[in-house]
């Protein structure tokens, strides 16, 4: 059964239906980073999110949107690390069996707490064919309910609602920006975006080794990643046709930023702010900084995606 695109009203259902089980986080802003760079920076603080990541958001969403048919046999995904350990974590919430797909190189910290929520991990070798071969295989010998992890419209509808809650918390942002990977983060804060601010402007980061969705904007068809080398590890994916539509429309550009921008953005947050970050969630601040003097005098608010961090590989 086909999900219903987020209208403006689906995304305000999918707040309420969530709001029970996720954190309303916090927005943090440095008075110092500001005045490094010249902006006023507001992050949506979603690494103190459950799972440590906005995931959880769009999973909720979307496992209370199963029919009872589609329950009967648990949900399958695949999945570097963040949505799987939401869906794992909301599979066992609504007492459902989960079977995630991993890649053999996603962190361990990830992989751990994934099974630590209850689920079946099935590893893959790292490529999206092998990701989605594996899934196949597991979901014809469980007939569990595929639970994709970004291009699915209850998803999406879910990760809208944490750009939804920056955009009541901090009015008149001039530019609301977020990381792209499968761009299920991105393209609900751009559709909150959309209908809850229109005057804002949406800006992604993406690391420029895994560049697809950059290429995709420039290109107007989506374009296979390369196989992706990057320090930002929950942004390996590649864009779905129903996250592409959204972001086609609703998202003004895309700044790639290198591996050594991406770590000097994690590093100033955790050194100015005393916050964790995991490397995805840097890459937008990276942007920002990057794009400095554009963003001279904007109020900027940043979707920080997530903060699982593996502590025994810290790139600084």
């Amino acid at each position: 059964m086909q999900e219903p695109y987020p209208t403006k009203e689906i995304i305000e259902a999918a707040a309420r239906r969530i709001a029970p089980f996720v954190h309303r986080t916090p927005v943090m802003s440095s008075s110092s980073i500001n005045a490094m760079f010249g902006f006023n920076l507001f992050l949506k603080c979603e690494n103190f999110q459950k799972i440590g990541a906005f995931k959880y958001r769009g999973a909720t969403n979307a496992v209370l949107c199963l029919t009872d048919d589609q329950r009967k046999n648990g949900v399958a995904t695949h999945s570097s690390g963040n949505h799987a350990q939401a869906l794992a974590l909301a599979a066992r919430n609504n007492k459902l069996k989960a079977y995630i797909v991993m890649p053999e190189n996603s962190s361990v910290v990830k992989m751990d707490a994934v099974r630590g929520y209850g689920a079946e991990v099935i590893t893959c070798k790292p490529t999206q064919q092998d990701r989605e071969d594996t899934l196949d295989q597991v979901m014809k010998r469980t007939g569990a309910t595929l639970v994709h992890p970004y291009n699915n419209y209850h998803i999406i509808a879910g990760q809208a609602t944490a750009a939804k809650e920056l955009i009541e918390d901090i009015k008149a942002l001039d530019i609301i920006m977020a990381p792209v990977g499968g761009g299920g983060l991105l393209s609900g804060t751009a559709l909150s975006a959309h209908y809850f601010s229109p005057g804002s402007v949406v800006v992604a980061g993406e690391p420029k080794n895994a560049d697809d969705a950059y290429r995709a904007m420039q290109q107007g068809v989506i374009v296979p990643a390369n196989p992706p080398s990057t320090i930002a590890d929950g942004l390996l994916t590649s864009l779905g046709d129903k996250t592409f539509d959204i972001i086609r429309k609703h998202v003004s550009e895309i700044v790639t930023v290198t591996e050594e921008e991406i770590i000097a953005a994690m590093r100033l947050v955790w050194e100015r702010m005393k916050i964790i970050i995991e490397p995805s969630s840097a890459v937008p601040v990276a942007a920002a900084i990057k794009s400095k003097d554009r963003f001279a005098n904007k109020r900027i608010g940043i979707v920080i995606s997530g903060g699982n961090v593996d502590l025994k590989k810290l790139p600084f």
